[in-house]
């Protein structure tokens, strides 16, 4: 098969024959055609997107020395002809990001030696992994400015087909991964490299290169950044955000820093007050509890409070009689939940009355003499629960 993206990969549309058209094994329909200016998916770069004879290809990969045409459905079958046309958009940029991370990786091992061993082109941004555990943000800024320096002196990029014997005379970046039909993408006195992809001719229209961030995943550190329009498409997207925090924080984009660290600083401070309250609600609650119940037992079920509130109610409440027992249900829609407490001088057992509870209830909890929680399923009323754990208890004080 012709790959008439290696000839021309700015062709965009073309004319050829169908060879044939079938099925794989999970049903999905493809074409073969005598060539094809369709690139597939390989060697990091994603697949071409576009029509044959105004049919969707949705997908392109080379299997077995043919290259398959993904389609929505089958071609007319009558039509031996093809018109094929790619997503010229799409192609463009996969080139000027290929073409980009070529330079960015050639960038950074110039300057500081650091190898690019995979690269990941996404939807959005790209990626390529350095073989170091650390990058500096020094090293960053000058491995960028070093790949948009060779952007603006808009080298060529050449594509060329060599042997083996020939490749070994190129200072080549990277070990090639095979001994025949070599094609190696080159930009002069700075990057020599083993590729199958599809590139611009000059570096120039890579447009530019910007480090988004890095992350250190395993023993390499991740880069990402984009290039060409995608910058422009990240600078909208960032800008529109800070238009909507300026209006949110009433203030302008360069006191946004301060804006949003002032209104952290006031959350927290809320959140500490707002907690202090909590606390003395629950202290003036679990007063009132003993106040109003019998301080050898004091019980009381409640409705959609935290698990956290039964327990801080049971332990400030213990701590007003060394006597007393505390035996406190929770309930919600479909669960019930207990928390059961002991003062220092009473010998009621709450690890022993939970456990009577949680067979009630099929329920998982624990604890230990002093102090025992758990929850379940709502088998029966919190006041039936509650009336359980009393006669319970009532019957080991007997």
């Amino acid at each position: 098969m012709k790959k008439l993206y290696y000839e021309d990969p700015y062709m965009n549309s073309f004319e050829t024959e169908l060879e044939y058209q079938t099925a794989d094994d999970i049903g999905k329909v493809y074409a073969v055609l005598k060539e094809t200016a369709f690139y597939p998916t390989g060697g990091g770069q994603p697949h071409d997107e576009g029509t044959l004879n105004g049919i969707k290809v949705v997908d392109v990969e080379e299997v077995e020395g043919e290259i398959r045409h993904y389609l929505v459905r089958e071609l007319d079958s009558s039509i031996s002809k093809v018109s094929g046309e790619i997503d010229w958009n799409r192609r463009f940029d996969l080139m000027q990001q290929h073409a980009g991370q070529h330079i960015l990786s050639a960038a950074f091992e110039e300057l500081c030696g650091y190898k690019t061993v995979s690269f990941h082109l996404g939807k959005e941004t790209l990626t390529i992994d350095l073989e170091i555990s650390d990058l500096s943000e020094p090293h960053a800024e000058e491995a960028e400015r070093l790949a948009n320096s060779i952007i603006l002196e808009n080298r060529p990029i050449e594509a060329r087909w060599v042997s083996a014997e020939e490749a070994s005379q190129f200072p080549l970046r990277k070990q090639l991964s095979v001994s025949e039909d070599i094609r190696l993408v080159i930009i002069p006195e700075f990057d020599y490299n083993g590729c199958g992809g599809t590139h611009p001719t000059s570096t120039g229209q890579v447009g530019g290169i910007k480090i988004l961030d890095w992350e250190r995943q395993k023993k390499k550190i991740r880069v990402q950044f984009v290039c060409g329009s995608r910058i422009l498409t990240q600078l909208q997207a960032k800008h529109e955000i800070t238009k909507k925090l300026c209006q949110s924080l009433n203030a302008p984009e360069l006191d946004l820093p301060t804006a949003a660290t002032r209104l952290i600083e006031n959350g927290k401070d809320l959140e500490k007050q707002l907690e202090s309250a909590k606390e003395a609600l629950l202290a003036y609650e679990a007063k009132e509890m003993f106040t109003a119940g019998n301080e050898e037992c004091i019980s009381k079920v409640f409705e959609g409070r935290s698990i956290q509130e039964l327990q801080k109610l049971a332990r400030l409440t213990t701590s007003q009689s060394e006597n007393t027992v505390v035996i406190l249900i929770n309930e919600t829609n479909d669960k019930l939940q207990f928390v059961c407490a002991r003062g220092e001088n009473s010998e009621a057992d709450m690890k022993g009355l939970a456990g009577e509870l949680l067979q009630k209830i099929n329920g998982k909890g624990g604890g230990n003499p002093q102090f025992a929680q758990g929850g379940g399923d709502k088998f029966m009323s919190g006041d039936d629960l509650l009336q359980y754990a009393l006669r319970i208890a009532g019957q080991s004080r007997g």
